[in-house]
């Protein structure tokens, strides 16, 4: 009965082995892609010298547009290779933590998680909702990505577990922290890849 939980520990830690040796080229294959649509909608919600967290921030690219925009700035990803090629080439400071390490104070009035969260097995997201949303301010919001549809997977060397509205209802109704304000669905910005669709959900803090 131990076998499943065991394999997914080792797909999400192959996951970040994934990150550590392709750092470069992932960097160069999203830091360019357009998230401006979902930046704003996002920070719609927030004040203008808001705190904001990049929680898996990956290439740095969204952490970077916060900080030319103004905003106060922190940064993590689980990825020590990734996390270094960022904070080089963006000049950003990037801390290496994993989710399930975080302990926040709720000092923090925004916290972006773009396609980071869904890296994660389904049986650690709700944990993370929750370490996440204890580091917001109330009534702070978290936006979060995933590839829209349901189940877990594994492509490419990562683990995916993907969602869609009734799955990310499902995993609401098990946290009293945080509420859906937004959820929609858009198709990925990459050209290439533009018949993947995913979905996008704001949350915020309710207590």
């Amino acid at each position: 009965m131990a076998q499943p939980q065991h394999d997914k520990q080792r797909r999400a830690s192959a996951t970040l082995s994934y990150y550590d040796r392709h750092a470069e080229r992932f960097f160069d294959q999203t830091v360019d892609i357009d998230m401006s649509a979902a930046r704003h909608r996002f920070l719609a919600y927030l004040p203008a010298d808001a705190a904001i967290l990049d929680a898996g921030c990956g290439s740095g690219r969204d952490a970077a547009a916060f900080v030319r925009a103004g905003y106060q700035v922190s940064a993590f990803d689980g990825s020590p290779r990734l996390a270094a090629v960022a904070a080089q080439r963006l000049g950003l400071n990037v801390a290496v933590k994993r989710f399930e390490d975080l302990t926040l104070e709720p000092r923090l009035d925004g916290i972006w998680a773009c396609a980071s969260l869904l890296h994660l097995p389904m049986r650690r997201l709700s944990d993370a909702f929750v370490r996440l949303g204890n580091g917001l301010r109330p009534h702070g919001v978290l936006y979060a990505s995933f590839k829209h549809g349901s189940g877990e997977r594994n492509a490419g060397g990562r683990h995916f577990t993907d969602l869609d509205e009734n799955g990310l209802a499902e995993l609401l109704k098990e946290m009293a922290i945080l509420r859906a304000l937004e959820v929609w669905v858009a198709p990925d910005q990459r050209p290439e890849r533009n018949s993947e669709y995913w979905l996008n959900a704001l949350l915020r803090r309710s207590r």
